[in-house]
C-alpha cells in the first residue's frame, strides 16, 4: 500500500514477498506443528528459525563474527520479546564452523533475557573449534548444552551443573 505523501523504501514490496515466502508450516508427527523460517544475514550467515510445538529451534549457519553476530542477536532478541513465548529457545551451532567472541557474548545476552523471561536456552551441535572457544573462555558452564562432551550427568567438564 503506498500512501500519498510517504515513501517506501526501493524493493520494499520484494523483501516484503521475500520474508511471507520464507514461513512454511508443515505437520510433523501427531499434534506437532513445525514453522520454519529463513532469515536472510549477512554473506557469512544465514539463519533458519524452526517452530517446533512450544520450542523455538535457531540454525545459525556459517560463520558468526563481528559483522554476522548482530543479525543473530537481532533475530534472538525478536524471538524473546514475542507475545507468545516459546516454552524453549534452542540454538543448534552444528552448522557454524566460525565463531568470535561478538557472537558468544551475543548468546549470553540472549541467556540472559531468556532467564529474566523464565525461558528455557539451550546450546546444541558444538563440536571442533565452537566447542573449543567456549571451553577455554570458561562460558560452557553458563549454558544448558548438549552434543558437548557433557555425560548423562548433564555437568560440563568442570563439574558444575549447566543451567
Amino acid at each position: 500500500m503506498i500512501v500519498e505523501g510517504c515513501m517506501q523504501a526501493p524493493g520494499y514490496e520484494w523483501r516484503r514477498r521475500e520474508r511471507d515466502r520464507a514461513f512454511k508450516s508443515s505437520k510433523n508427527g501427531p499434534g506437532v506443528t513445525v514453522t520454519r523460517a529463513s532469515i536472510p544475514s549477512s554473506g557469512n550467515l544465514k539463519i533458519s528459525v524452526d517452530q517446533v510445538g512450544t520450542d523455538a529451534v535457531v540454525r545459525p549457519s556459517g560463520r558468526i563474527d563481528v559483522d554476522s553476530s548482530p543479525d543473530l542477536r537481532d533475530r534472538l532478541r525478536t524471538l524473546l520479546s514475542e507475545e507468545a513465548l516459546p516454552e524453549a529457545i534452542i540454538v543448534d551451532l552444528a552448522g557454524v564452523s566460525y565463531i568470535e567472541t561478538s557472537g558468544v557474548a551475543t548468546l549470553i545476552e540472549a541467556l540472559r533475557i531468556a532467564r529474566h523471561h523464565q525461558t528455557k536456552f539451550r546450546l546444541q551441535g558444538l563440536s571442533g573449534a565452537v566447542l573449543r572457544l567456549f571451553q577455554v573462555t570458561g562460558v560452557l558452564a553458563l549454558f544448558d548444552a548438549s552434543d558437548s562432551g557433557q555425560g548423562e550427568s548433564g555437568q560440563g567438564e568442570s563439574g558444575q551443573k549447566v543451567s
